[in-house]
């Protein structure tokens, strides 16, 4: 392992001090460096290892936190991209290049939980997060099918990228959100009542209201990205009720329960993705252009659901 020690922490707002979203290491440690676009980190608590998605070279990838020991955990593994835990533990995945979101059962086997909308493909499922009514939520963009560097070139039968929803029930998929440029991360506030959606195209964060049947409300915007500082990607929320974003060539924006941009975190690769994780759930595990980071600090990740 290698350490990256320049550039951390940016405070912004005084906030990002005294909450003591600082504290902690002062350096991002690297856990692997071999990848091509790293997205998707998701921490297993109960075998204490990560997976996470290395798209252009069509594998999931496992980092064991025990030995250190990074191996491939499945290729080929259709170009995945987001990955989550439901609440039965099973690894819920959006692979781009299949067009569909998958769960892998207990026992290995691949069941397909969605690749349809109205009998038309979906585009490429970006980025999912479960429910905890079992019913799960996902982004739909066009990354996966514009070139075949993340999937496979293709023409969208849809039309349009949208938010879904695929019922615990019926397994019926939904249309709930709409009016994307680019869907991208999902998050849900620790009561389950809103939906935090990133679209990385209009480089803006939407909140939506939950109902009661699982439909949104329209939204708005919570959050914007600033010219300049990168593009927004993945989202996560910790317990105290602080957004932090994963903004591509910028690092990890971290934002006030008020919208308030308060602090980053820099890295010296462009990011994609980050998920909480470790014994205490304050690991930050950090997907960026080649490599897999982490940081162990002050601040605790949100834990509603398995692997969220």
């Amino acid at each position: 392992m290698s350490d990256a020690r320049t550039p951390i922490y940016d405070v912004i707002d005084e906030r990002f001090r005294t909450e003591r979203c600082i504290y902690g290491d002062d350096r991002l440690e690297t856990l692997y460096d071999g990848g091509r676009w790293s997205e998707g980190p998701l921490y297993f608590p109960a075998g204490r290892f990560l997976i996470w998605s290395d798209i252009p070279n069509d594998r999931m990838m496992r980092w064991d936190e025990t030995t250190g020991v990074v191996g491939v955990f499945r290729s080929p593994a259709g170009h995945p991209n987001g990955n989550t835990l439901d609440a039965q533990g099973r690894l819920i995945t959006c692979e781009q290049g299949n067009r569909r979101v998958t769960r892998t059962e207990h026992d290995g086997s691949v069941t397909v939980l969605a690749d349809r909308f109205g009998g038309k493909r979906l585009n490429s499922p970006n980025d999912a997060v479960v429910h905890s009514d079992g019913s799960i939520y996902f982004s739909d963009p066009d990354f996966g099918i514009t070139t075949d560097y993340e999937g496979h070139r293709a023409e969208s039968e849809i039309g349009a990228p949208n938010v879904y929803r695929i019922d615990p029930v019926t397994a019926d998929v939904r249309l709930v959100a709409d009016g994307f440029a680019g869907p991208n991360g999902l998050v849900f506030s620790a009561d389950e009542r809103r939906l935090y959606v990133s679209d990385t195209r209009a480089n803006h964060v939407r909140v939506f209201d939950v109902r009661a049947d699982g439909t949104l409300s329209e939204g708005e915007v919570f959050v914007e990205c600033r010219a300049g500082d990168g593009r927004f990607d993945n989202i996560r929320f910790d317990d105290a009720g602080r957004l932090w974003v994963a903004a591509m060539a910028d690092g990890v924006h971290c934002y006030a329960p008020d919208g308030t941009l308060i602090g980053r975190i820099r890295t010296p690769e462009p990011v994609a993705n980050i998920t909480f994780g470790g014994a205490k759930r304050n690991r930050m595990f950090i997907a960026a252009n080649n490599a897999l980071y982490s940081l162990v600090s002050a601040v605790t990740g949100l834990s509603r659901l398995p692997g969220r």
